[in-house]
């Protein structure tokens, strides 16, 4: 099918009997973030737009200030899987030295690989002023949309969608992934890669909201947040401090707003 996905022959049961059915299930495989030639960090992800994955992670992880930062991203195909070689000013490599970080390839955000939780505290975002105002009806119209606007979200139902939605309201970009934090950490790189601001337009998910999504988020300045699934408590708290206004539960026309309604039209 693809490097992204593959077909397998399965033993359905359904209706009392057995048949045989083809299904679309998604490819997963490591990813080495390489600054500079030197590993930082592996993620398992699917193996599809890893030049956004790349300048996503660059970005939302703080490997450097800005997208601009980066000079050049190469993916090579390693082993059982990939490696995403990116290139940043001599001084980032070098201060990058000291925060490298060994940890298992999962699906998982990198930020859980963290040894130090000190870390993840620093990183908390500070309050700033909101920028963007989104409709109620633009954004379930957006979330709605999100699940089947990528061919292999909808073909494996396996992957996580993150989605950006342009100061307009409508559903711009999307990228899928594995990982759901690959996925939104994709979304971002595509942003910078087409010299979009993230932060003119709000991001949208079809998992559940964690605090290392706010997280990433708030570093390239996202005002918005709409989750399918619940955020945790620690994100709500995040999201109030950055002035993020944070939506989860969306489905059959209806949604929560967790923090900063304003941005949704509630008044105070």
């Amino acid at each position: 099918m693809s490097r992204a996905a593959a077909y397998r022959q399965v033993a359905r049961f359904s209706a009392g009997g057995w048949s045989d059915a083809q299904r679309a299930i998604p490819e997963e495989a490591p990813v080495a973030i390489v600054p500079n030639g030197r590993a930082f960090a592996a993620v398992m992800a699917t193996p599809a737009d890893l030049e956004d994955l790349a300048v996503g992670f660059a970005v939302t992880e703080r490997l450097v200030g800005a997208a601009a930062e980066i000079c050049d991203v190469e993916i090579g195909a390693v082993d059982e899987g990939y490696e995403a070689r990116i290139t940043v000013p001599a001084a980032r490599a070098e201060a990058l030295a000291a925060r490298r970080r060994a940890f298992a390839a999962r699906t998982s955000c990198s930020l859980c690989g963290l040894e130090d939780l000190d870390l993840l505290l620093a990183a908390k975002p500070t309050p700033r002023p909101p920028g963007l105002a989104v409709p109620p009806e633009a954004l379930l119209a957006a979330m709605s949309a999100l699940p089947n606007a990528r061919s292999l979200t909808a073909a494996t139902h396996g992957l996580h969608a993150a989605g950006w939605i342009d100061p307009a309201g409508a559903l711009a970009l999307t990228r899928e992934d594995v990982g759901r934090h690959n996925a939104l950490d994709k979304t971002i790189g595509a942003l910078f890669r087409q010299g979009l601001d993230p932060a003119a337009g709000a991001i949208c998910l079809t998992s559940r909201c964690s605090i290392e999504m706010v997280l990433k988020a708030a570093t390239v300045g996202v005002g918005l947040i709409a989750a399918a699934s619940s955020p945790t408590e620690l994100a709500v708290r995040a999201a109030e401090a950055a002035g993020i206004a944070l939506v989860a539960g969306v489905r059959d026309g209806a949604f929560d707003v967790y923090a900063c309604a304003g941005l949704l039209g509630r008044a105070a």
